[in-house]
């Protein structure tokens, strides 16, 4: 049969390969770093036990987090973790799960998105990156991170929940972490379309006080977020309190 390859420069090259041709219309793959962790492994890793709220407002997108990172879910291994961190000028991002995890995954998606902004010169959507961040959380090595992200840009407000499976689902507004179902009852019954920033402000302060109450992962202060479309402004309360 005729081999339209044959003579070529590929297919001279090709014969010295030790594994042989293969084919040449595939990608090539690198190696996908694994581990090998045990449960007991698991309850030494520095985790964000965490509760992070997500919430859309006509003026921009406001996200809580609590302060708190354990060992297990059972030590307080530190008090004053900062889990948000802008993305881009209209773009932050909050986590929870790994903290080494979740470290790498914010590096790698801050990277991307400074790619994007040099070569095309302009920032990337906001729905955009939500689906660069859950392409990079479904085939990266990125370990147990449960994020969200939020951002503004011309077409509104957006809150993203992401999970290591790779989903992005859009919503007015979320929560995420070991105190979500605390912090879920409070954003349902106070959430309206038309709140404005101050006010969602007081509903992910009381939904971030809500899970410190029950869920022993989550407390010892709030991070709160506003985002525009032009800036990032994260302050940290050591007392809920102080914002309510």
């Amino acid at each position: 049969m005729y081999n339209p390859s044959q003579g070529s420069e590929f297919s001279r090259n090709a014969e010295r390969l030790p594994d042989g041709p293969g084919n040449p219309y595939e990608p090539e793959l690198g190696h996908v770093p694994e581990n090998n962790m045990s449960e007991q492994d698991m309850d030494n890793i520095n985790k964000t036990g965490t509760t992070i709220v997500g919430i859309t407002t006509e003026e921009g997108v406001l996200m809580a987090s609590d302060m708190r990172a354990s060992l297990g879910g059972r030590v307080v291994s530190n008090k004053n973790v900062q889990k948000v961190e802008q993305i881009q000028e209209n773009a932050a991002l909050s986590i929870s799960g790994s903290v080494g995890g979740a470290q790498s995954f914010i590096r790698t998606l801050k990277a991307e998105s400074n790619l994007y902004e040099a070569r095309r010169g302009e920032r990337m959507s906001i729905n955009a990156l939500a689906t660069m961040a859950s392409n990079l959380l479904r085939g990266g090595p990125f370990f147990m991170v449960v994020p969200i992200l939020g951002g503004v840009d011309e077409e509104g407000s957006h809150v993203y929940s992401l999970d290591p499976s790779g989903s992005s689902l859009s919503d007015k507004y979320t929560a995420q972490g070991s105190g979500m179902p605390y912090a879920l009852g409070t954003l349902e019954n106070n959430y309206r379309d038309d709140l404005t920033m101050d006010e969602a402000e007081q509903i992910g302060a009381k939904a971030i006080q809500a899970a410190s109450e029950r869920d022993t992962a989550s407390g010892n202060g709030i991070h709160l977020t506003k985002i525009t479309e032009d800036t990032v402004e994260i302050v940290g309360h050591q007392d809920v309190e102080d914002v309510l």
